[in-house]
């Protein structure tokens, strides 16, 4: 296993060993020990499985909320996705920049997103099947978004507004200048 630093710190590239031979292969995808030797304390407790049928479904930018944040370990199983995760803790010098990462099966790198971080992706495959475990159990108490196409994140969708497949719900999220300080440099 190799972590690999990104441009926003706590945002990590998880790269884990494939071994395959003619009856296809074997992965150790995740183990609490690799975290705890890197210095990151966290306890997965559920893991989400989200299948999408068409290149240009947007899912996201999702989070929670303290005293249920979570952090993600994310990785796609099957086609490719554009996994993308903002900075959101207020006062930050990264705060509102983001990572915009591919993830596929083929590469089978995987990232992890500390809390305080919306997270959000966009598949580029058919039938892409996206992974990832959570540290704190789904609350829709403490579910909140961040408008997936604000023009003030910057970020390069590979899909235009108008073709892009977004529940309603991601479509009405606030960007970034309504957004509360749900989380703080301290969070």
């Amino acid at each position: 296993m190799e972590l690999v630093a990104t441009e926003i710190p706590g945002v990590l590239i998880v790269r884990v060993d494939r071994f395959g031979d003619e009856r296809g292969f074997f992965s150790e995808t995740y183990r609490k020990v690799w975290f705890d030797d890197a210095g990151i304390d966290v306890g997965f407790v559920q893991d989400n499985h989200s299948f999408s049928a068409e290149i240009g479904t947007v899912r996201g930018l999702h989070f929670q909320i303290p005293p249920r944040e979570q952090a993600k370990l994310v990785r796609v199983s099957r086609g490719r996705a554009l996994d993308v995760v903002v900075d959101i803790r207020a006062g930050t010098p990264t705060y509102g920049r983001h990572v915009a990462v591919e993830l596929s099966a083929r590469q089978w790198q995987q990232l992890y997103v500390p809390p305080g971080f919306a997270h959000g992706f966009c598949t580029l495959e058919v039938d892409t099947e996206v992974l990832y475990k959570v540290s704190d159990y789904y609350s829709p108490e403490h579910d909140k978004g961040l408008l997936w196409n604000d023009s003030d994140l910057g970020i390069a969708w590979p899909i235009a507004a108008e073709e892009a497949v977004v529940s309603d719900r991601d479509r009405e999220h606030p960007g970034l200048a309504d957004l509360p300080a749900y989380f703080t440099e301290e969070t």
